[in-house]
C-alpha cells in the first residue's frame, strides 16, 4: 500500500483527512484509530502496512505505531513479518466459513448463558447501546453503528459470565472484524437493514430471558453475516 492510496482515501472522505485525536492515553487513542482505519477497509487484504505513511497520518513516530501493530497482531487483524514490517491478514473463503461458524457457536452459547444470569444493569447497558446503534443506523453512519454493534456482542459475551468463553471469543473476534464490517456494505441486498432487524430480535429475546430463542437468533445472525460477506467478496 502506498501513500497515494492513503491520500485517495482522504479525498473520498474529507473528514478522514484529519488525524484522529487520541482519546485517553496516546497508546489507546492510536490503537482505536488504527484498528478502525484497517477494519473499515482503508488497507486491502494482504497488503503491507505502510508505516511511514501511517506515522505521517497520525502524527506519531514509528515506536508507538509498532507497539499498536503488535496489539493488532495479537488480535488477529494483521500479521507481523520477521524483519519486514506487517501486513493486513487475508482470509480465504474457507477461513471465513470456518471462523463465522465457530463465532456463531460461541455467540449462541453466550446468549443462552447470558439469559440465565444477566443483571438488570447489564441488560440496561445493552439496551442503551442498542438505541445508540439505531440512531447511527438512521443517520447511515457506519462507523458509529459498527462500534456499537461490536460493543453489544461483547456485552452479551461478558454477561454470560464464563471466562473461558470470553477468552476464546476474544481470540477469534479480531480475525473476522474486517469481514463483519464489510458484510454490512453488501450491495446485492440491504444487509445493513437486515442486521438491524436481527438486533431488534436479539434485544427482545434477551429482555424476555429466552435463552434457547436467543441462541438460535445469534447463530443465524452470524450465518447471515457470513453469507453476505461471501457474496460481496
Amino acid at each position: 500500500m502506498s501513500e497515494p492510496l492513503l491520500n485517495s482515501v482522504d479525498e473520498r472522505d474529507p473528514a478522514s483527512a484529519e488525524a484522529p485525536r487520541p482519546a485517553g492515553s496516546l497508546h489507546e487513542g492510536l490503537l482505536v484509530a488504527l484498528r478502525d482505519f484497517i477494519v473499515e477497509g482503508n488497507l486491502a487484504d494482504g497488503v503491507r502496512v505502510p508505516e511511514r505513511a501511517l506515522c505521517e497520518r497520525f502524527n506519531i513516530s514509528r515506536t508507538p505505531l509498532r507497539e499498536a501493530l503488535k496489539v493488532l497482531a495479537a488480535e488477529g487483524l494483521i500479521e507481523l513479518l520477521p524483519n519486514r514490517g506487517a501486513r493486513v491478514r487475508e482470509l480465504s473463503p474457507e477461513d471465513v466459513r470456518e471462523l463465522f461458524d465457530v463465532m456463531g457457536g460461541l455467540e449462541a452459547l453466550a446468549g443462552r448463558l447470558a439469559c440465565e444470569q444477566i443483571s438488570e444493569a447489564e441488560f440496561a447497558e445493552i439496551e442503551r447501546v442498542h438505541h445508540e446503534m439505531y440512531r447511527f443506523y438512521l443517520r447511515r453512519d457506519m462507523h458509529g453503528y459498527f462500534r456499537c454493534n461490536q460493543e453489544i456482542h461483547q456485552l452479551i459475551v461478558a454477561a454470560a459470565g464464563n471466562a473461558a468463553l470470553a477468552a476464546t471469543y476474544a481470540g477469534l473476534a479480531g480475525r473476522i472484524r474486517r469481514v463483519r464490517y464489510s458484510a454490512n456494505l453488501a450491495k446485492d441486498r440491504d444487509r445493513w437493514g437486515e442486521a438491524m432487524r436481527e438486533h431488534e430480535a436479539i434485544l427482545d429475546a434477551l429482555r424476555r430471558r429466552a435463552g434457547s430463542e436467543l441462541s438460535d437468533i445469534l447463530f443465524l445472525h452470524l450465518r447471515n453475516k457470513r453469507k453476505a460477506a461471501q457474496a460481496s467478496a
